[in-house]
């Protein structure tokens, strides 16, 4: 069934950071609109200029995503701008619940008008505070007293958003293998965040009328996958849409759904 839930509205305390990024033509699919990559890429871009630009940010500066929820409303495209708005609405002593508004400011060019629907994207992204090594580490007093005068939920706890394995879901997924590439590998020696896409894209090529309408992409990153694994594929029908799994020696490492809204 489709999801009817919607990520959790701005409350009026919360301050948001912003900013303002460019559209590019690899952002986007043949119909100019902004593809999930360049989506989780944008998220990454303003979280890490956040921890740059805010003073928490010198306490506490490496953080991984273990979850992010994209909620594709309206597809932003491009040619234009998109404006971004952060705020945090959760927080525990080790990790936040951050949310991400992104409103498409269409401009015109040789490729189109600006005459165009602005679209919108909403993002919850679960977002863990740890050492230079990856392992997770205490959010500092000061900074948890700061953010937690605006949200209402100072106890937040992992629920997961999708199957954990193919078994969950079906007896019989179909198995491909993925080929990891040297780029896709970020300063931790992991698997960037944004990489994961492109075998989540090569799946919903043939499923083009579930991201032609309002959906929910939700993934799940568990256990990170080095430039030495062999990673494999997964996907099965799921909920009017899809889930993939990436495994790596017979273990689930990342799940991932998307999903009619």
């Amino acid at each position: 069934m489709p999801h009817t839930s919607t990520l959790a509205a701005r409350p009026p305390q919360a301050r948001t950071y912003e900013r303002t990024y460019r559209l590019r033509m690899e952002d986007v699919t043949p119909a100019m609109d902004v593809r999930h990559d360049a989506i989780a890429r944008l998220l990454q871009n303003i979280a890490m200029d956040m921890i740059d630009e805010s003073a928490w940010g010198k306490k506490n500066p490496f953080w991984i995503v273990r979850r992010n929820v994209i909620d594709v409303l309206e597809p932003i495209t491009w040619p234009g701008d998109v404006h971004i708005e952060r705020w945090c609405e959760a927080t525990s002593s080790r990790w936040v619940g951050m949310r991400q508004r992104l409103t498409g400011v269409p401009s015109a060019t040789g490729f189109a008008d600006a005459d165009r629907p602005a679209g919108l994207i909403e993002t919850s992204s679960f977002c863990i505070n740890v050492t230079r090594e990856g392992r997770p580490s205490r959010i500092d007093d000061e900074t948890i007293d700061d953010w937690n005068g605006d949200v209402t939920e100072t106890r937040l706890k992992w629920k997961s958003m999708t199957p954990a394995s193919p078994d969950a879901v079906t007896d019989a997924p179909e198995y491909a293998s993925f080929a990891l590439r040297t780029t896709d590998f970020d300063a931790y020696g992991h698997m960037n965040n944004v990489a994961y896409w492109h075998a989540v894209h090569a799946v919903l090529a043939r499923f083009p009328g579930l991201t032609a309408a309002p959906h929910r992409a939700v993934i799940e990153y568990l256990r990170p996958i080095t430039p030495r694994d062999e990673a494999t594929i997964a996907t099965a029908d799921y909920d009017g849409g899809l889930a993939l799994w990436f495994i790596v020696d017979d273990v689930v490492t990342t799940s991932v759904t998307v999903t009619p809204l």
